[in-house]
């Protein structure tokens, strides 16, 4: 059993920066991909970045991809995601996900473990 605990959402202007973080705890030995989802409200939930478990292969969203850079601590267990010049339409609720005992993936159904999910808001 895996727990993910997301952290560093918030309200920021348009052109800001957060950081999110996702601490894994409980199995945490196994080797897992890990990943960022999105969810506005009435969309469906959105891969935004993912990383191998080794670090080396990343995954961005086009939407995000130049202002968003994902990576990862394995000696913490922790995850992140650097956000900068977030724009109004960056506004979800963020969830960090582990695929337990895969490598890499960018599919929604590989994720087996969730977060609860922190809410980022970016006022114009």
């Amino acid at each position: 059993q895996v727990q993910l605990v997301e952290s560093g959402g918030g309200l920021v202007q348009a052109g800001g920066s957060l950081r999110l973080s996702c601490a894994a705890s409980g199995s945490t030995r196994s080797s897992y991909a890990m990943g960022w989802f999105r969810q506005a409200p009435g969309k469906e939930r959105d891969l935004v970045a993912a990383i191998s478990r080794s670090g080396y292969s990343t995954y961005y969203a086009d939407t995000v991809k130049g202002r968003f850079t994902i990576s990862r601590d394995n000696a913490n267990n922790t995850m992140y995601l650097q956000m900068n010049s977030l724009k109004p339409e960056d506004t979800a609720l963020y969830y960090c996900a582990a695929a337990w005992g895969i490598g890499y993936s960018t599919v929604l159904r590989e994720y087996n473990y969730w977060g609860q999910g922190t809410q980022v808001t970016v006022s114009s």
